[in-house]
């Protein structure tokens, strides 16, 4: 280490993007300057870290200025996660020494930040200490945040796909088709239920519904003809579905396999579902049942994921991610470390850890749900969705030889 060298602080990013990354780190830079400090800016997440020739960038106000309202993450991101040979073999240990580094900052998930507190570690045991703060993003929304805190991103991404999503209802309206919309959300609803609820779409699926029932195709299936039915009989020819695609990733492999979609598969054998479009797959399937049912019913398929990733964040973000990267500062000038930053929905900053959120066998943290027997999700699928209910049978036996298969509580048992 250079003698008189400035202290450092070094931020990366894992994971995949959401709105508010560079308002984080462009808030991050802006208060440690100001305090006196280096910051540093990892590229290609905590490959950087292993590798003899990192990629990294010296974070100054103009930069910091230029990318903080800005979509993606002006530092490139990755998934990469290190092996136990990486820490014995690879650890660039002398890009800490050599820039006086202090602190660590860590942008992602939950992942990220088990790795991070690893990191911490080990350089303790290599007689170099070092802080560690996480900054946690998702833009399903599902981290267990105290208070029911949203996680940023969260709200530009649903801001985003309301946008999207109030654009193909326009044209469902327009030409009388309904729209297949498949919405990001690997373990939870919310992102298709804030984005459905918003556009007033007359089904949404999501995982969280299947409380008292094992999920299935075939009940996935019925659910949309319940709405699709119900609307005919309201003389209203078009609508859309929205679909959490976390619904496919609770079908068994069996029924994954007997859709007839074709699948790539991964080490385990287990279809690999993020290389194929949920909205088309469904929209296959439900062609094949208006079939059988001989329904003249058009559809089309529509898929919201990427392209609400790197969008620029809205104000809530923007005010949001300005206040936890001024809260990394304030928990690392409290001496804090192996904690994540937390700043409740009155701006208050505290410490979260790791070890309060995850499962003792597993280590890992569980997902937060759709409360879907509270308030707000039963008030949207009691008078928002449309669907077939007792009244509805006699009606829909236009349609349907058995319209009860196809009520909506009975399909769900509620």
């Amino acid at each position: 280490m250079k003698e008189n060298m400035k202290e450092s602080i070094i931020i990366l990013t894992g994971g995949g993007p959401a709105p508010g990354m560079n308002t984080v780190v462009g808030s991050i830079t802006k208060a440690f300057i100001a305090q006196g400090y280096r910051v540093l800016g990892l590229h290609g997440g905590y490959k950087g870290l292993f590798t003899p020739n990192p990629s990294f960038v010296e974070l100054d106000f103009v930069i910091a200025d230029s990318i903080f309202n800005r979509g993606g993450s002006y530092l490139m991101m990755s998934r990469y996660k290190p092996t136990e040979e990486d820490y014995a073999k690879n650890f660039n240990l002398k890009l800490f020494e050599d820039n006086n580094i202090k602190l660590l900052v860590t942008v992602g998930g939950d992942d990220t930040a088990s790795t991070a507190n690893k990191i911490a570690q080990f350089l303790t045991k290599k007689n170099y200490h070092i802080k560690n703060i996480h900054v946690p993003k998702t833009i399903d929304n599902d981290l267990p945040l105290p208070l029911n805190t949203p996680t940023f991103g969260f709200n530009s991404a649903k801001a985003e796909g309301t946008r999207i999503a109030t654009t193909v209802y326009e044209d469902a309206r327009t030409s009388g088709n309904w729209f297949i919309v498949s919405a990001m959300g690997r373990s939870a609803g919310h992102l298709a239920l804030g984005i459905g609820a918003s556009c007033h779409y007359p089904m949404i699926i999501i995982p969280e519904m299947f409380n008292k029932t094992k999920i299935s195709i075939d009940k996935i299936i019925k659910l949309s003809i319940s709405s699709i039915i119900k609307r005919k009989l309201m003389g209203i020819p078009y609508g859309g579905i929205m679909l959490s695609e976390g619904v496919f990733h609770l079908l068994t492999d069996e029924e994954l396999t007997s859709t007839g979609v074709r699948f790539t598969y991964d080490e385990h054998g287990h279809p690999e579902l993020g290389k194929v479009s949920k909205a088309q797959m469904f929209n296959d399937m439900l062609e094949i049942k208006f079939n059988e049912l001989g329904i003249k019913i058009k559809t089309r398929p529509i898929e919201i994921g990427y392209d609400i990733r790197c969008q620029a964040p809205i104000a809530y973000d923007l005010q949001y991610c300005s206040q936890l990267g001024f809260g990394v500062y304030e928990l690392f000038s409290r001496g804090e470390t192996g904690c994540m930053v937390y700043v409740d929905t009155i701006g208050r900053i505290r410490p979260l850890y790791l070890k309060d959120f995850q499962d003792p066998d597993t280590g890992k943290i569980l997902p937060r749900m759709v409360d879907i027997e509270g308030d707000l999700a039963q008030g949207i699928y009691k008078h928002l969705v449309h669907y077939i209910t007792p009244a509805d049978y006699e009606a829909a036996k236009k349609y349907l030889a058995n319209p009860e298969e196809y009520d909506f509580h009975k399909i769900l048992n509620w």
